[in-house]
Formats: C-alpha cells, structure tokens, sequence
C-alpha cells in the first residue's frame, strides 16, 4: 500500500498525538493499524496547517490541492500524502469525505458558533462522523445502514466531547453548545465567553446535549453487527467508554466549567469487558435512516466503487480475520460472487 518509510512516520505522528484515536486503533485488529496511522497522519496534518495559518482560506485551497494530487495518484513530497493516497486507492474513499473535514477543521479556525442542534450536527459530521466513516471503510465494510451508524456513533462522541470540554473551550475563546438552547435558558452567549462560569441553567444546556449525544450512540448499536467480527468488540468499547463520559459529566452536577469529567481507569476496565456485548448484537430489522447533517457522507460512500477484494494475508491470525470477514459479506450479499 505504502512504504515503511512514509508509514514509520504516520505511526509517530499517531503516538505522539491523540490518545483516543491511538487508543481505538489499538481495540481494532492488527490489519488496519497500518491505514489508520495513515489517516491519523493526514487528518494531523491538515489540522495543524489550518491552525497554524495566517489566512485560513488559503490554507484550505493548499489542503484541498494536496487532495487533488492525492486523489489523481501523484501525492506531494509528504509522508502523510504519499500514505493516505495508498489508503484511498486501498479502500476506495470517496473524497467527499476527507474534504468535509478540512471544511470542519476551517470552522474551528473561523471560530464558528452553531445556532441549534442541527448546526451542531452538521459541524460534528465534519469533524467526527468523516472519521467514522472513513474507519468503516478500512474495516472493509460500504453497506449504508453500517455507514449511517458509524456516523451516529461520531456525530455522539462529538457532541459528549463539546459537553465535557465546555470550560475549556470557552476559555479558549471557543463555543459549541447551541445558541438558541442558551438563551432559551437566559445564558447570554457573549457574557458567558467573556466570563465563563458555571450556572444551573448552563447545566440544563450540557444535559439536552447529553441526552442528544445518548439517543444517537443507541442508534449506533444497530451498525456494530455489520462490521467484521474482529471490529466489534473495539466499536463496542469506543461507544460505552465515550458514553460513560457523559455520565461523569451528570455526576459532577454538569458542571463541565469549573473541571473536566473524566473516567477512571477500573471503569474503563469494566466498560471494555461489557462492550465483547457487541459481539453477540444482532442487526435492527427496520434499520433508522442517516441524520441529515451526515446523509451526504452515507451518499458518497454508495456513490463510490468499492475496490477489488485484496489478496488473503499471510498470517494465519489474519488469514482467518480475513476468511471470516469473506463470509460474513456472503451471508449479507450471497450474490456477490455470480457478479
């Protein structure tokens, strides 16, 4: 796919930086470490360049010809491009995906504010349900109900990760929780950035926010029996662990100003062994269709040819991820291979 030079780079670049990310590449198997380092890799990379910019636009216009040579198969002098561009030939990932979330990394630096939940959602798309989405896709998996499901699952982690972070954020300079939910409570949005501080009425915002972010990480639950089997248990675990820090959050009297909720250790512990739950959850049989914020991702992925099956690995654990993976899609699709 890519050489170990360029891959060796997109790995350091992946310990060095996000643990949660780090932490749900090491729940997933052994095969998909190599392409998640690598769109770790781009997604750091292009955040920090939309960052660290003067001028965000032309920051942006840089990023989106960096994926226009990435998508035309001649990346730029950059480990990360040469590594993604292999992952999007690999596992045929529509470009509309990494390109809605430059656009989201281009809000952040704009210092956008979200009037209500579906502003909010369209943002977390961006930012969190193209990740999904593309992690999805490395799984091996394109089916539109799986794929609408891991955008719930990321629209939800973002939506608890905006809920927790609200002080820190604010005192950033920052704002996520709706406008509109805020002033229906009478927290002016202004007065709260030039002063944040905890109110009871701040706190009924971050619960309806809670309680958004629960709703969706329960529809979620209906994708986790499409994915491969070696994937559910880590997707499990990534669900109930971001879940539970929502309800840190409501222990702390949702006070997510003054301090940070967080999850101790032994939870996380328990948390990881209730998620092998995943493994025994079977498909809705009316399955919920896509949010709206995230309809244009599931689209793409539909739009989009899936690649040739790549050839059995040679080890035998992956040979037998790769078999079982076989025929799982053969029970989904028992005509695939009279196509």
């Amino acid at each position: 796919m890519t050489n170990a030079e360029d891959l060796a780079v997109c790995h350091r670049l992946l310990s060095g930086g996000s643990k949660s990310f780090r932490a749900a590449s090491l729940l997933l198997p052994a095969r998909i470490a190599d392409p998640a380092a690598a769109l770790y890799a781009f997604c750091r990379v292009a955040d920090d360049e939309i960052d660290e910019a003067a001028a965000t636009q032309e920051a942006l216009a840089g990023l989106y010809r960096r994926l226009d040579d990435i998508y035309a198969g001649r990346p730029q002098a950059h480990a990360a491009d040469r590594a993604f561009a292999g992952v999007v030939t690999a596992f045929g990932i529509p470009r509309v995906l990494p390109e809605a979330l430059l656009e989201g990394f281009a809000w952040d630096a704009e210092g956008r504010h979200y009037r209500d939940l579906a502003a909010l959602e369209d943002y977390a798309a961006r930012v969190a349900a193209t990740v999904g989405a593309m992690m999805t896709l490395l799984m091996g998996v394109r089916d539109p109900v799986a794929m609408a499901r891991a955008c719930d699952l990321g629209v939800a982690m973002q939506l608890t990760n905006i809920a927790r972070d609200v002080g820190e954020d604010a005192r950033n300079g920052r704002l996520y929780l709706p406008l509109d939910w805020m002033r229906q409570e009478g927290v002016n949005p202004a007065e709260f950035l030039a002063d944040p501080v905890f109110t009871p009425a701040l706190g009924r915002v971050v619960q309806r926010l809670l309680d958004a972010a629960d709703a969706l990480y329960a529809r979620s639950e209906q994708g986790i029996p499409l994915l491969p089997r070696d994937c559910r248990a880590g997707i499990g675990a990534a669900r109930h662990v971001y879940a539970e820090i929502g309800r840190a959050v409501e222990r702390q009297g949702l006070d997510s100003v003054s301090r940070r909720a967080t999850v101790s250790g032994r939870r996380k512990a328990w948390l990881l062994a209730r998620s092998m739950a995943a493994l025994a959850l079977r498909p809705a049989t009316e399955a919920a269709p896509p949010l709206p914020a995230t309809r244009f991702l599931v689209d793409a992925v539909s739009a989009t040819p899936a690649p040739q099956d790549r050839a059995a690995p040679q080890r035998l654990p992956d040979r037998i991820a790769w078999a079982v993976e076989l025929f799982d899609r053969l029970d989904h699709d028992p005509g695939q291979f009279a196509r």
